[in-house]
């Protein structure tokens, strides 16, 4: 991968967002790119955490595996994220298993020389606060999900989500799935057939209307009453 494309990457990265160039140039220095096929294995469960990643191109999920073998994804993660970073901070093992969704390039920081360096360089351990801090929440955020609401209100929200994700690339009320929607079933906490009974209930109440991987919303609004939970709907005709 070329310098120019790694340092644009780390600037437009929430983790290093605002550091200096030195700062950049700094962790190009200890970070060894790694450029994996589809379904490669990042790290496993219970592995020592030695070390994080930078997504700069494709995408990672993050998932757990049940004791029945049911995999359940925890998160996705796209380009400029990092994965795998607060149990490096921890000292501990990795609590889940990590592995490419797609042909992705990925930026590998090892634990020690990342240490060493953020040490030295406050900024970077202030931004690594607030992305700690950002982390926390969404995990709070999604065990309420899973605990709280009902799967209609996973959907929308998730979609709501996404929608703003491709705002951002100018597209206006569109959901883009990154991911298959037995994936997208795995990661709400549900089955495929579940939370296909809930995108025919959706699109019959004119919520949105699904186009292959893209789904256009319909009535935003309806969308984020659902998601709120105060207006559940059931995903049975």
């Amino acid at each position: 991968m070329r310098q120019e494309v790694l340092d644009k990457a780390l600037s437009q990265c929430a983790l290093f967002e605002g550091i200096s160039e030195s700062d950049r140039s700094a962790l190009l220095g200890i970070a060894m790119e790694r450029q994996l096929a589809k379904k490669a294995t990042l790290f496993r469960e219970g592995e020592g955490a030695e070390g994080f990643y930078l997504v700069i191109s494709g995408s990672v999920k993050v998932f757990k595996i049940s004791p029945d073998g049911k995999e359940h994804i925890l998160h996705i993660f796209g380009r400029g994220e990092p994965v795998g970073e607060v149990p490096v901070f921890s000292g501990k093992e990795f609590p889940a298993f990590a592995e490419t969704l797609k042909k992705s390039d990925l930026l590998y920081f090892p634990r020690t020389r990342f240490l060493d360096l953020a040490s030295r360089r406050p900024q970077i351990l202030l931004n690594m606060l607030a992305t700690l801090s950002m982390r926390l929440r969404k995990f709070t955020q999604k065990i309420e999900q899973l605990s709280l609401k009902e799967v209609a209100s996973r959907l929308s929200e998730v979609l709501l989500e996404m929608a703003g994700e491709s705002a951002k690339a100018g597209e206006t009320d569109v959901a883009q799935l990154r991911i298959t929607k037995a994936q997208l079933a795995s990661q709400l906490g549900t089955t495929p057939e579940t939370l296909s009974r809930t995108f025919q209930k959706m699109t019959r109440l004119g919520l949105i209307r699904v186009e292959s991987r893209r789904v256009k919303l319909l009535d935003r609004k309806g969308l984020q009453v659902i998601a709120l939970g105060t207006d559940p709907i059931d995903p049975d005709p």
